[in-house]
């Protein structure tokens, strides 16, 4: 299992991903956009899967302004750039 943070244009999309995490039984969690990373709209999703790809099989696809894995504590790998 891999974890990533998903950062948004705006609020919305980071409460739907978050919802729909929960609703198909992904652990995710709202939290702030780390100081490495920089957001539209300040809150990100950070969450567990195997894949990442599950942003792109929800609701908020256009609202997504970037996914990361994370590599570590404060190191992240730039997955998906929607700016």
């Amino acid at each position: 299992m891999k974890t990533y943070i998903a950062t948004f244009f705006t609020h919305f999309g980071a409460l739907t991903l978050s919802k729909k995490c929960k609703a198909t039984g992904i652990k995710s969690q709202l939290m702030p956009v780390p100081r490495k990373l920089s957001s539209s709209c300040g809150t990100c999703v950070k969450f567990e899967a195997e894949n990442f790809d599950v942003v792109f099989h929800s609701d908020v696809e256009e609202e997504l302004e970037n996914c990361y894995e994370m590599l570590g504590a404060d190191q992240f790998k730039a997955l998906i750039n929607n700016k």
